[in-house]
């Protein structure tokens, strides 16, 4: 006999009602939940927001004596990640493998 793998399963534990079901889900708006961080309760942000008034303040080092840059994947590298100079530049491990 083939199994239909789509159809909705029923048991004798599907049978609570509704109501059933809400006592035991926890009402969001009473009491505090503990989830949020206490210091700043908007700490994320939903998608598409619009952050174009938002100042970040970022500090970008330039390559240390110790690093370089792959030129396959542009990303800075310790020199001990050195696989081999190429033609275009210095290629790390991952990316010659």
């Amino acid at each position: 006999m083939a199994t239909d793998y789509d159809a909705p399963r029923k048991s004798e534990g599907d049978s609570e009602s509704i109501e059933a079901l809400k006592e035991r889900v926890p009402d969001k708006n009473s009491g505090s939940s503990g989830d949020e961080d206490s210091d700043n309760p908007s700490s994320f942000d939903l998608p598409g927001a619009d952050l174009s008034d938002l100042e970040l303040d970022v500090v970008v080092l330039p390559a240390q004596q110790d690093e370089f840059t792959c030129m396959s994947c542009f990303l800075v590298k310790h020199r001990s990640q050195l696989d081999h100079e190429g033609a275009s530049g210095p290629i790390c491990k991952e990316c010659a493998a």
